[in-house]
């Protein structure tokens, strides 16, 4: 059973907090260069201009390591501590402006070329109305003419990276994601994982406190309303496979990902 939508609201940062120390080992495999490089093109169509960006959800910095190497300028923010922490490690205060934020209550930080979230931070939101807020939150960073993107995991990700388990061996650690979810998982439910990492040379000693992750899953056309009622125009719509490569239409039984591309309806 589900926990109410009060304690539901620190889910996100509690998760984040636990896995912060082996995030990076678990997510090795995530090649943002790659994904970055078939994206720009789709952002340049828009007219994508300047050098600020704002990294929400940037988690250990992963994200916008990419820009800071293309000479962009980068603020990010995080719900979680230990992640920023980690990022903070990386670039130091003096390479990228990082705050703790929750996306649901975003700050103004600055007037930015380009806002996004990546790697289905925005699906830890767990309601039409937290959608809304956070892409409020986003629209108010904006420069005129600047560009929101965005992507999420779609149903298939729902129907089968949560409902198995992955394991992961890192030199001495066992990195463990456990799904619990159906796979007949329904369109706009929220699914459950469980994330564990266990030493293999103390008998299974845990690393980490074992979290919970929970993720709601967002069609497309849940998207799309968000996006008109928090005053943004909805511009593109990819989705991509494993490959990064974007195609259109999107297509939640094939893709794994979708990806928004929007602007400030009064830009």
């Amino acid at each position: 059973m589900s926990p109410p939508p009060s304690a539901q609201r620190d889910d996100a940062r509690v998760a984040y907090e636990a896995i912060a120390p082996v995030y990076d080992d678990f997510t090795a495999h995530h090649d943002f260069d790659l994904w970055l490089n078939n994206l720009f093109p789709k952002l340049e169509k828009h007219g994508l201009s300047g050098d600020l960006l704002l990294d929400v959800g940037c988690g250990t910095g992963k994200s916008f390591l990419s820009m800071l190497r293309r000479g962009w300028k980068v603020a990010g923010c995080d719900i979680s501590p230990a992640m920023l922490g980690i990022a903070r490690q990386k670039v130091g205060e003096s390479h990228a402006q990082l705050v703790q934020a929750d996306m649901r209550e975003l700050p103004v930080l600055g007037s930015f070329d380009l806002v996004w979230a990546l790697d289905d931070a925005i699906n830890y939101l767990l309601s039409q109305g937290e959608l809304v807020n956070t892409l409020e939150g986003m629209r108010r960073n904006l420069a005129p003419r600047g560009l929101l993107m965005f992507d999420v995991n779609t149903i298939k990700v729902f129907r089968t990276f949560f409902a198995e388990e992955v394991v992961v061996d890192h030199g001495d650690s066992r990195l463990s994601w456990r799904g619990l979810t159906s796979p007949n998982f329904q369109s706009g439910s929220i699914a459950e994982a469980r994330f564990s990492a266990l030493s293999k040379g103390e008998v299974g000693t845990p690393i980490i406190p074992t979290a919970t992750h929970r993720e709601r899953h967002f069609p497309e056309r849940a998207i799309i309303d968000a996006l008109k009622v928090a005053g943004l125009d909805c511009l593109d719509v990819y989705g991509h496979q494993d490959d990064a490569v974007p195609q259109r239409p999107l297509d939640e039984s094939v893709h794994t990902k979708a990806v928004y591309i929007a602007r400030n309806r009064d830009g």
